[in-house]
């Protein structure tokens, strides 16, 4: 059985190109979108969505190719573009009749935050961005012994075929390596939910290449225009991050204040998992993003 949010409805809403999303809907107010990131599902929001819920009406939805929503082919590079994932997200909150809406992401929900915030000024009122630089600025800091840390996005980015098949014969193990080694706090992912997030990342291993795949290509692509073109994130911005700038050698607020002029950059002692290890640290600067 698929585990979801305690005290939230789940839905399923169309998202861009006919494809469906299964997401949690919960609490009521002005609405806050909120975006996994990998190996995990909407229920990594579990704890912050809770404690968001009194104030806003909290809309967790699986990305497509992730969890419960469908997962469809990547028959061309566009399928899994963030552009187009960013236009499930405002396909999926029309739905639930939000035009205008906060944006929060996690990894790669908060990669498509970001493609949101650039493609959709006039939709995402705020954004919030956890524990990622920019796809195009990502390749660009990856370099040296450093990069090892990234393995799966080099891995992933292969053509279609080896990664596919490698991750499927185990897919446990490959899952699994990352929830272990990106938290600082083991207890963060409790074994049901661990379970959950390998049950669902095992049957989605095409569809989660082909967005990592993606990110290699015309994500990158995407974001190079914008680079070009000078453009900017409108809206009030607030990243929380580990110091991945002091480990790789860059300086992230600084690669992200060139994006986001109005930037709240932070960083926490939390590890990647942050908003299930760190619930109230993030909660509250959510809370304070979206009173700017």
């Amino acid at each position: 059985m698929t585990l979801t949010i305690p005290g939230f409805d789940p839905v399923r809403l169309p998202g861009a190109d006919g494809v469906e999303l299964a997401a949690a809907v919960g609490g009521s107010g002005s609405p806050v979108v909120l975006l996994h990131g990998f190996p995990q599902t909407h229920l990594m929001w579990r704890h912050v969505a809770e404690r968001l819920a009194d104030e806003h009406t909290v809309i967790c939805p699986d990305l497509r190719g992730y969890g419960a929503s469908d997962k469809p082919a990547a028959t061309d590079p566009e399928v899994y573009a963030k552009r187009t994932m960013a236009a499930d997200v405002v396909t999926l909150a029309a739905a639930l009749g939000h035009e205008r809406f906060a944006l929060v992401g996690h990894d790669r929900g908060a990669l498509v935050a970001f493609r949101a915030g650039l493609d959709h000024p006039e939709t995402v009122t705020h954004l919030g961005i956890l524990d990622v630089v920019p796809t195009l600025d990502m390749w660009n800091v990856l370099h040296g012994a450093p990069a090892a840390v990234g393995y799966h996005l080099f891995l992933m980015a292969q053509p279609p075929g080896l990664p596919e098949t490698m991750i499927a014969n185990s897919a446990d193990a490959f899952f699994g390596s990352f929830l272990d080694s990106w938290a600082n706090d083991a207890t963060a992912v409790p074994e049901d939910v661990r379970a959950e997030y390998l049950r669902a990342s095992a049957a989605a291993v095409t569809s989660i290449v082909a967005d990592y795949r993606a990110s290699a290509g015309i994500d990158v692509t995407h974001d190079r225009a914008d680079l070009d073109a000078g453009s900017q994130l409108a809206m009030p911005v607030t990243v929380v991050q580990q110091d991945w700038g002091a480990q790789l050698g860059y300086d992230a607020a600084a690669v992200w204040k060139a994006w986001a002029p109005d930037l709240d950059h932070r960083l926490t002692r939390a590890g990647h998992f942050m908003a299930e290890e760190a619930p109230d640290e993030i909660a509250e600067a959510i809370r304070e993003l979206l009173a700017r």
